[in-house]
Order: C-alpha cells, then structure tokens, then sequence
C-alpha cells in the first residue's frame, strides 16, 4: 500500500509538471498573405505579407522575419532578416521565383529562446506568351570601356520575316521602363541597341527585355539582368615599349587605356615572345621584368590584353590584344650564317671577275690625232 501511494504520488507530479510546461510553451504563427507582385518593372519584384496573428499577452513582443527567395532552379536561397512587411529585389524573369517566410520571436518574449513559425511559402511566374522558337536568341550586352552599352541579338528560330523586335530597359533611377531609341539593324530589322550616358549606374541592377510583334502570333519575350560593371570591356593597352637591360633582364611597359576606367581597376595577360618560345603572364601592372630565357635570343615581343579586376567587378570581358611591340637584340648563330653567305659570294665573284681581266690582258686603245692646220 505504501508503494502504491508513493507511485500515485509520483504520477500526479509528473502530470502536473507535463500541463505546466504545456501551458508555458509559446506558440508563433506565420505572416499572412504572402505574395509577389510584378510592378512592370522588368524583372524587379515586390515581396510582401501582412503581421501574423499574434496571442494577446505578446502582442508588445518584436517580431522579425526570415525570408529565402530564389530562381526556380537555382540551388541556392538567398536569406534576408527583416522587420519590414515588404523587400525588393531584381530576379531572371526567364525562370519563376519561389519564395518562403516565418516569423520569428525574441528570446526576451520566449523565456530565453527564440521562438520560429512554420514557414509559408508562395511563387511567381509570368505569363509567357508565343512559343519558345518565336524568342531571341544568342542575346549579348557589353559595356564598351565603360562608356556605352550595346546589346544585340539573333532573330528566333521560326519567326515571321514581319516580326519586329523591341527592346525596353529599366533601372532605379527611372519610374518606368523605356524603349531603346538607337537600334542597331541587319537588313532593316533591329538586331540590337546602344545606350549611353549611363555613368551613374554602376553597381546597380540594369533589367533588360526584348520582345516582338508579328502579324501571324505572338513572340516570347527575353529579359536579361545584370550590373554594368560586370560586362566591361576596356580597350586594349597602348604605347608598348620593351628593352634588354644587362644583357639578360628584359623589360615592358604599357599605358592603360584611355577612358573613364581608373587605372586601379585593370588587370593585364601579358604574352612574351622570344624567338620560337612564348608563355603568359598575369599582373595588375602596367610593367613587368623578366629574365630571358635564350642566350642570344634574336628577337623578343610581346603583347597585352586589359580586363576590369576582380576589386572593381565580380566580372569582366577581355579587352582585344594590342599591337605587337618587338625589340631586336645582337643576331644569333642562324642570322650570322644568313649574313655571311651573300658576302662570301660577293667576294667570289669579284675575285673570279679580276682573274679573267688579268688573264685577257690590256684592252687595245684607238688613238686620234687631229691636225687643226690642214684645210678639209
């Protein structure tokens, strides 16, 4: 009997110990109506949702929200921590978007832990019209030395010889997307356009769409987004000079480009020639040394090509290489060879030519002799 009431004893504890850490548990419910909205904006999306609702006795706590977005496909979230009710960000509107949210509360509110929501999740697609043979392709777009931004493209696959395209922009100085005014064309059909004045973008997102129109369907529409800092391409390195110093140490320089592009921001490839041997060089310099690797080498050259480096963009397009630049140094063995073949022959024959006229002896002479005091 004394067993059994101790056992009863111990039951009603840990029911009571079960309710009270039941009813001291803290609950937190997720955002409300989620979405994505698509201002028209090429491709820069709103994402928003309204306070979850809270329990009456925490409705003074803070609340912070933890978003993930990303392309459908792509293998990575981007998280953002917030205590907003709406974020902005530029997406590849070739692709959906997906995106989830919870709540989250502070540890002061939740008895020294943080407290999490489930997550509520929603997506975004845009509705594509015409068929994906109709679409662009091959679409590029280069920031030629950081001044001016051609874009260009091929026609798609099965479009109507009728089908114009049209290209709009959009970037967050503007309140709307613009069409291109200066197309590029082939054969009177646009295949590409060119922007300029566009110094004070850098480091911003630039959203591109082009699209058509054909007489016999719709045409699907292409976007692209990027940074205009990250498809740079300077012009190539100029007034090239090479030396030999000490016999053995050969040495170049370069200018940068001229252009807008501070010279901090270049990297250079830097090919060397000598004679029949050439290798590669990387540097962020417009100079370099290197020692020769023949011992009478004939001739040496060299050439360079310019990029935006890695502290000025997360990318880059190479410049086109510039003119070769050469330094011709004492002539080795082959070249002495070349030299003093046409000399020998020279001597030969000159040698062979005063053989003969001493052999033929003096050549006869006709002598006149005019007396000026006979009359004809």
């Amino acid at each position: 009997m004394v067993l059994m009431g101790v056992d009863a004893r111990c039951l009603g504890l840990f029911l009571l110990c079960t309710i009270t850490s039941h009813s001291l548990e803290i609950k937190v419910n997720p955002p409300q109506d989620f979405e994505i909205l698509d201002p028209g904006l090429l491709g820069y999306l709103y994402l928003q949702w309204k306070p979850p609702v809270i329990i009456e006795n925490f409705k003074e706590c803070p609340l912070e929200y933890e978003l993930k977005y990303r392309n459908v496909g792509n293998d990575s979230w981007k998280t953002i921590i917030t205590r907003n009710l709406i974020y902005k960000d530029g997406f590849d509107l070739n692709k959906g978007i997906e995106g989830k949210i919870r709540t989250r509360m502070s540890e002061q509110c939740a008895n020294g832990s943080e407290v999490q929501s489930a997550w509520t999740e929603t997506s975004y697609w845009i509705l594509n019209e015409g068929s994906m043979e109709t679409k662009i392709q091959d679409m590029n777009c280069i920031y030629y030395n950081w001044q001016y931004l051609v874009c260009s493209w091929k026609p798609g696959k099965t479009v109507h010889p009728d089908t114009t395209y049209t290209m709009f922009f959009w970037h967050e100085d503007l309140d709307h997307a613009l069409p291109c005014v200066h197309y590029l064309q082939d054969n009177e059909k646009n295949v590409g356009c060119k922007l300029s004045n566009l110094e004070t973008l850098d480091y911003k997102d630039f959203f591109i769409c082009v699209n058509g129109s054909s007489k016999l369907g719709p045409i699907r529409s292409s976007y692209m987004v990027f940074q205009l800092q990250n498809i740079v391409k300077p012009l190539p390195p100029e007034f090239l000079h090479i030396g030999v110093e000490n016999s053995i140490e050969i040495t170049m320089k370069w200018n940068t480009p001229g252009g807008p592009i501070p010279p901090r921001c270049y990297t250079y490839e830097v090919v060397v020639q000598e004679d029949y041997i050439s290798w590669e060089f990387a540097t962020d310099e417009n100079d370099m040394k290197l020692k020769k690797r023949l011992n009478e080498s004939g001739e040496l050259c060299f050439l360079v090509r310019s990029k935006v480096n890695k502290y000025c963009a997360d990318d880059g397009i190479w410049s086109e290489w510039s003119e070769e630049e050469c330094w011709e140094g004492h002539a080795g063995p082959d070249s002495k060879i070349i030299f003093i073949i046409p000399v020998c022959i020279f001597f030969i024959f000159l040698f062979i030519l005063l053989c003969l006229v001493e052999k033929d002896g003096p050549e006869p002479t006709l002598s006149f002799h005019v007396d000026i005091n006979n009359e004809v």
